[in-house]
């Protein structure tokens, strides 16, 4: 008698009346030790746009040498709600809301700066950052609470500034995890059941995958914190969840079938196990070599996703190899009810895929024309469409900090709200400040405060192009080509637009590194998988292609549903990889 293979006897005993119970209990217990072993793990807090030693970096790490680190400015902006010029009364009435200011504010604030139109003021009030977001949210919180139950007749107070945005995309995107999961959940629901026709089976590899995500969310937390790295959670759940759900389809769709075929419901189970383990591991495994090839990026966010996503596609791979079996064992073949698949059963289901796939096959040249014409008119979208968002079009809808960005930029230089600074030696002071006066574009320059020891100064310059657009990121160019050849200055050029410029470049660079990397990934594991060169071609070839349609196809939804003429800067490179690394899947 022939004795069984290894595969053959795990999953035998994966899937026996005994093994199964001791596989659940192992496994929740193994689980149940991470969860308490990582309760308190906490990720640190997304914070880097541009790359670790970009310019705008260093000048952020400069500009907390200087005494007045631990404050930055927020801009209470002034106007009257009809529209009509500031009187002498209105300037009186700002005047007294300086010491309200005051005392909530880490220092004197400025009196009311009138525009030259006299529609608009502005009161410069300088505030505490936190530690964190958080913090300086609350801040930004109080400060409003406190400007709003002193309102002034026929005249509106908006707070914004650096402060007020960050503190206004935090409470953008707050809950916006849960959310995403809630609607990840529901879209696996909706598919499970459409898939399954069952009130019951869905269940199952749904609680699975939900156990995967739970445990990924607190290891990837842990390692998150272990290793410094910055990511967001969301889309590892996204992750978790559509990968995971995709395994469990293989691995149930093959049961079901195995169930045609056999009376023994933990026969079918195990031997279904075996046929489907190879191409889930296979799967997984160029995902997460894929994703590992986000190291080799320079932006914070998209590198420090390759570890945490990796290890949650791990974390769901083992909860559906080892996890989801013994569960569908305890159930048995009723778990399919009302429509219980029996030995000998006609498969009715998948009839109309079979018949497309004939046609498709019967006329392949008719099929690949009519599916590059489809992928063409969906990549359309992509013709104009930018890659970037400015300060407004990272919210959806209106904030308090964009609203008065867009009153201060209609009534003075648009880069009062948020200035540029340089950093220089302070010997070099007066040739910087010349040097920045003379950019085109550029309304004001002046030294705005020196390090204790004296040796640096940082410059505030004020810029008349509004913030984001392509004037100020040439601008930023310009500049820095202005001051950089100043000897003895060692000048850089910081702030939020050159945070932007930075990161742009940025991401335009991680897009071609990383992408290539993708692909030699994708072709490796296809050349062992398929032991063929010309077959691994096309079908990158054709990932490529659906890459690009999908790209272009979302970016015309955003445009259409979100009003949205721009995607966020990580968009072409996390789409690109997730798009070909799981359409290899």
């Amino acid at each position: 008698m022939a004795t069984a293979s290894t595969p053959t006897r795990f999953s035998d005993r994966l899937t026996s009346r005994g093994g199964a119970w001791i596989a659940l209990g192992t496994a929740l217990l193994i689980m149940a030790v991470l969860f308490g072993a990582f309760a308190g793990a906490k990720a640190p807090a997304r914070t880097g746009q541009a790359p670790v030693g970009a310019e705008s970096t260093q000048v952020d790490e400069l500009l907390a040498q200087f005494p007045d680190a631990a404050h930055q400015s927020v801009l209470v902006v002034a106007s009257r709600d009809d529209g009509a010029e500031l009187s002498n009364d209105d300037l009186t009435a700002l005047d007294g809301l300086v010491p309200v200011l005051d005392a909530q504010a880490a220092g004197a604030s400025s009196r009311p700066l009138v525009s030259e139109d006299r529609r608009a003021a502005v009161i410069v009030t300088p505030i505490a950052v936190g530690s964190d977001n958080t913090e300086t949210a609350q801040v930004i919180e109080d400060l409003r609470t406190e400007v709003g139950a002193h309102p002034l007749g026929g005249i509106t107070l908006l707070v914004t500034g650096g402060p007020a945005f960050g503190a206004d995309v935090a409470a953008a995107f707050e809950g916006a995890d849960l959310a995403l999961l809630l609607v990840t959940i529901l879209i696996v629901a909706i598919l499970l059941i459409v898939t399954y026709r069952s009130p019951v089976l869905w269940l199952v590899p749904l609680v699975a995958v939900a156990l995967a995500d739970g445990l990924a969310g607190r290891v990837t937390a842990a390692a998150g914190s272990f290793w410094n790295l910055e990511f967001d959670a969301g889309i590892i759940s996204v992750l978790v969840f559509g990968a995971g759900t995709n395994y469990a389809l293989l691995l149930i769709s093959r049961y079901r079938e195995e169930l045609q075929r056999s009376e023994d419901d933990r026969a079918a189970l195990s031997r279904a196990w075996r046929h489907t383990a190879p191409a889930i591991l296979a799967s997984n495994f160029t995902v997460v070599l894929a994703l590992l090839t986000l190291l080799f990026a320079t932006i914070p966010m998209t590198r420090g996703l390759g570890i945490p996503a990796a290890i949650g596609l791990l974390i769901a791979l083992a909860t559906v190899l080892f996890v989801l079996p013994p569960l569908l064992a305890v159930f048995g073949r009723r778990i399919f009810w009302p429509f219980i698949p029996r030995p000998g059963q006609s498969r009715e289901q998948g009839r109309s895929w079979r018949t497309i796939a004939s046609r498709v096959v019967r006329r392949p040249a008719v099929s690949l024309l009519a599916g590059l014409a489809l992928l063409a008119v969906m990549a359309v979208g992509l013709f104009g469409t930018s890659v970037g968002l400015d300060q407004l079009e990272k919210f959806r809808v209106q904030s308090e900090s964009a609203a008065g960005l867009e009153t201060l930029s209609a009534h003075f230089p648009p880069g009062e709200a948020q200035p540029i600074w340089v950093v220089t030696e302070s010997a070099a002071t007066n040739d910087v400040v010349a040097a920045a006066s003379a950019v085109p574009g550029i309304t004001r320059a002046q030294p705005a405060g020196e390090t204790e020891d004296g040796s640096l100064t940082k410059v505030m310059v004020v810029s008349e192009y509004p913030l984001g657009t392509e004037q100020s990121l040439d601008q930023i160019t310009a500049l820095r080509d202005a001051v950089h050849p100043i000897e003895g200055a060692d000048a850089r050029v910081g702030g939020a637009v050159a945070t932007e410029l930075d990161a742009r470049d940025g991401n335009a660079h991680d897009l071609l590194v990383v992408a290539p990397l993708v692909l030699a990934v994708s072709f490796l594991v296809l050349v062992a998988l398929l032991r063929s060169l010309v077959a691994p071609v096309l079908l990158l070839l054709i990932n490529l292609a659906s890459a690009v349609a999908a790209i272009g196809a979302g970016a015309w939804l955003s445009r259409v549903l979100f009003g949205q003429q721009a995607l966020d800067l990580q968009v072409p490179i996390l789409a690109f990889l997730f798009l070909v690394a799981l359409g290899i899947d």
